[in-house]
C-alpha cells in the first residue's frame, strides 16, 4: 500500500510499512523511513509506485489551468479528490489526484486551505488583487534585472536621475532602485558610491559631500520658508560714541562691536556691544522655531548656511553706518588697566565701521603697535584695547598662550573648475587677542550675573580637559574663569540667543523665559551640542577636501610635514593631517619630506610616502 501525504509543508508520496491506526511507519519515495501521523495522509493507493506517481503528477500539474480549476471549484469548501473527479469526469487515478493536490497546494492565492486536503476558492476580489500583485512583482523583478545589467555595464538608468544623492546617502532600502543598486554592487564588488561614480552619476565630489550633509541635517533644503519679518527695535537710549566691529571679509552676521571713550582723568570706558535679536525673536514664535530647527550657522570653505534669514535682520545686524539696538557691557577701566566697574545696558549704538582682518592686519600688528607710522581709523582705540586685552589675559593666567596658525579658505570660480587659496594667519595676533579677550570678559561677566541673580543659563564648562555644555555653572579651566556662557554670537548660535534672553531678564529684573529645571532648556542644550558637533565635523571634512583640491590644483608632489605620533603627520602650509607610509621610528615633532600620492576626493583620503628627513634650504 502506498500513501500520498503532507509533511513539512509539502506533499509527498511513500510506502506504508506498518499501520498503527493513529501513527504509521512509512518509507518515503527516497528511501527514508520514519513515523507519520495518520491525520496527515491525503490518499491511499495500490499503484503505481510513489516515485512514478509524483513524476506523473508533476507533468499533469503543469497542464492544469488554475483559472478553470478556480471556476470549477465553486464557492463551497471541497476536498481535492472531489475536485479531481469533477475535473477528469471519473474517479481519479493516483497520479491525477496527486496532480490536483499539488496544484491546489501550490496556488494559495486561488485556493484557501481549510484542512488536510480541503480547500475553498478565494473570493473574486481577493484573487484579482493577488494576481495584480503578482503581475506587479514580476514587472518589478524584470525591471530590477534590467537596471542591474545597466549598472554593471557602467550606465546610469534613466530612472535614477535626480535620485543619486538620496541613493548614495539616505536610501530607502525597500525601494526597487536601491535593491538594484545593491545587487549590482554585490556582483561588481564595488561599493554603492564607487558604482555610481563609475556610471558617471557623480559629476562633482564637492556637491556630493554637501548633498550628503544636507540630506541629513537639512532634509527640506537649505533655503528658508516664508516667514514674517521681525518687529522693529523698541525705543532705546542712544550711545553717541562711534563703534566699530572687527571681522573677516566673508562675515555678514556681525554681532559684536566695540567703542572706547578716553576720559580726562586717564580712565577709559569700554563698550562691548552685542547684536540683540532677542528683542525681535520671542520664545516660541515663528522665527524662534526656525532658529531652533537650525541651531547654528554652518560654515564651510567658500560657503555658509545661516541660522537666520539675513535679509530679515538688517536692523539688528551691526552693519556699518547704521544705528542698531545692542546688549552692551560697559567697562570702566583705570589708567593701570584695572577694572573699576561693569554695567549692562540695552541701548542703541552707531556702528561707524566694519573693519576687516585682511586690511586691518596690514596696519595693526605686532610690528606697528606703539610705533610711528601712518594713521588709520580707530588706531588709538585699537592699540589701547590691545594693551587692555593683555592685562585681561595676564589676570586670567593666560598671557603666554601657544600661538598656532589658522587658515582661511577662499574658493572662487564655478564648479567643477573652482580655485582654492589657503591663506595662513597667526592665531593669537593682536586682532585675535583683542577680540577674544573682550568676548571672554563679556561672556564670563554675564555668566556671573546669571549666577548672582539666580537666573538659569546654558554654560560652557571645561574640567579635566573636557569641554561640555551644562545647565549648572562650572569653571572653564581652559579660559581661567569661574563660569562662562556663550552669549556674544546670537545671530549665529541659538544657545547664545537663549542666553541673551536670560541676560536681558536678569539685567532688567524681569522674569526669565526659562527656569533652571525647565525641560525645554535641557532639550535645547542637548540638541545644540549634537548639531554644533555635526556642523563642526562637516566643516573639518570639507576643509580636508579643499586641501586635497589645493594639492592637485598646485601640482604638489612633495611637501614638508611634522610627525604627530606613530605614522600620523601634519603638513606644512595647509591644515591637513594624514598618515604616511614607510617612515622609520621618529619622535613627535620630527620634520620630514613626504611624497604626495594618490588622492580620493569621494572618500577624501590621501596616500603619502615618507621620502626622508627634512633638510633646511641652504641660504646660498
Amino acid at each position: 500500500m502506498f500513501l500520498l501525504y503532507e509533511e513539512d509543508g509539502d506533499i509527498k508520496a511513500g510506502t506504508l510499512l506498518m499501520d498503527n491506526v493513529g501513527s504509521l511507519q512509512i518509507e518515503s519515495q527516497h528511501g527514508r523511513r520514519g513515523k507519520l501521523k495518520a491525520a496527515n495522509v491525503l490518499l491511499r493507493f495500490a499503484s503505481p509506485a510513489p516515485a512514478e506517481v509524483m513524476q506523473a503528477a508533476r507533468v499533469q500539474q503543469a497542464d492544469l489551468d488554475l483559472d478553470f480549476l478556480w471556476e470549477a471549484a465553486g464557492e463551497a469548501e471541497f476536498g481535492f479528490e472531489d475536485l479531481a473527479a469533477d475535473y477528469y469526469g471519473h474517479k481519479p487515478s493516483a497520479p491525477e489526484a496527486a496532480a490536483i493536490a499539488l496544484a491546489l497546494h501550490g496556488a494559495p492565492i486561488f485556493f484557501q486551505k481549510k484542512g488536510k486536503g480541503r480547500y475553498k476558492a478565494a473570493p473574486a476580489e481577493q484573487l484579482a488583487a493577488a494576481k495584480a500583485a503578482l503581475e506587479r512583482k514580476a514587472r518589478e523583478t524584470a525591471q530590477r534585472a534590467r537596471w542591474v545589467e545597466e549598472l554593471k555595464a557602467g550606465r546610469l538608468p534613466e530612472d535614477f536621475s535626480g535620485r543619486v544623492s538620496e541613493l548614495a546617502h539616505k536610501p530607502d532600502k525597500n525601494s526597487l532602485e536601491y535593491k538594484a543598486l545593491a545587487d549590482a554592487s554585490a556582483e561588481t564588488g564595488l561599493s554603492v558610491v564607487r558604482l555610481l561614480d563609475r556610471c558617471g552619476a557623480i559629476s562633482s565630489p564637492h556637491e556630493f559631500h554637501v548633498q550628503a550633509f544636507l540630506l541629513t541635517h537639512f532634509p527640506r533644503g537649505r533655503g528658508f520658508p516664508a516667514v514674517s519679518p521681525p518687529p522693529p527695535p523698541p525705543p532705546l537710549p542712544f550711545h553717541p560714541t562711534p563703534a566699530f566691529s572687527i571681522d573677516d571679509a566673508e562675515t555678514t552676521e556681525i554681532d559684536d562691536a566695540f567703542s572706547v571713550v578716553f576720559r580726562p582723568d586717564g580712565s577709559v570706558r569700554v563698550g562691548i556691544h552685542i547684536a540683540a535679536p532677542a528683542l525681535a525673536i520671542a520664545p516660541g514664535s515663528e522665527l524662534d522655531r526656525l532658529a531652533a530647527s537650525r541651531l547654528s550657522t554652518v560654515y564651510l570653505p567658500g560657503d555658509k548656511i545661516t541660522m537666520l534669514p539675513e535679509g530679515l535682520f538688517a536692523e539688528y545686524n551691526l552693519a556699518q553706518d547704521q544705528d542698531c539696538p545692542a546688549l552692551s557691557l560697559y567697562v570702566d577701566v583705570a589708567p593701570d588697566h584695572g577694572i573699576l566697574a561693569l554695567a549692562t545696558r540695552m541701548d542703541r549704538i552707531h556702528v561707524a565701521a566694519n573693519l576687516r582682518h585682511a586690511s586691518l592686519e596690514q596696519l595693526f600688528n605686532v610690528e606697528t603697535i606703539g610705533r610711528d607710522g601712518p594713521d588709520y581709523a580707530f588706531r588709538g582705540e585699537l592699540e589701547w584695547l590691545h594693551g587692555f586685552a593683555g592685562h585681561l589675559a595676564r589676570r586670567r593666567g593666560k598671557e603666554d598662550a601657544v600661538q598656532r596658525h589658522d587658515y582661511l579658505f577662499q574658493v572662487t570660480g564655478e564648479a567643477p573648475n573652482e580655485r582654492v587659496e589657503i591663506i595662513p594667519r597667526l592665531r593669537g595676533n593682536p586682532i585675535d587677542k583683542l577680540v577674544s579677550e573682550m568676548m571672554i570678559l563679556a561672556n564670563s561677566h554675564w555668566a556671573g550675573m546669571l549666577v548672582d541673580k539666580g537666573v538659569a543659563g546654558v554654560y560652557r564648562a571645561q574640567t579635566a580637559g573636557k569641554v561640555r555644555m551644562s545647565l549648572k555653572p562650572a569653571p572653564h579651566e581652559g579660559l581661567g574663569v569661574e563660569q562662562y556662557v556663550w552669549s556674544t554670537s546670537p545671530l549665529r548660535r541659538y544657545v547664545d540667543l537663549i542666553n541673551q534672553r536670560q541676560i536681558l531678564a536678569a539685567s532688567q529684573g524681569d522674569p526669565a523665559p526659562h527656569a533652571g529645571n525647565d525641560p525645554l532648556l535641557f532639550a535645547i542644550m542637548r540638541d545644540f551640542e549634537l548639531a554644533y558637533d555635526a556642523y563642526a565635523e562637516f566643516q573639518r571634512r570639507m576643509e580636508r577636501y579643499w586641501c586635497l583640491r589645493w594639492l592637485a590644483q598646485e601640482g604638489v608632489r612633495e611637501l614638508g610635514a611634522s610627525l604627530i605620533r606613530e605614522n600620523l603627520v601634519r603638513f606644512d602650509r595647509i591644515p591637513l593631517i594624514t598618515r604616511v607610509s614607510g617612515a622609520p621610528t621618529l619622535n613627535p615633532g620630527d620634520r620630514m619630506r613626504v611624497e604626495i600620492g594618490e588622492m580620493d576626493l569621494l572618500e577624501i583620503e590621501l596616500k603619502c610616502r615618507y621620502l626622508g628627513p627634512w633638510a633646511e634650504p641652504s641660504r646660498a
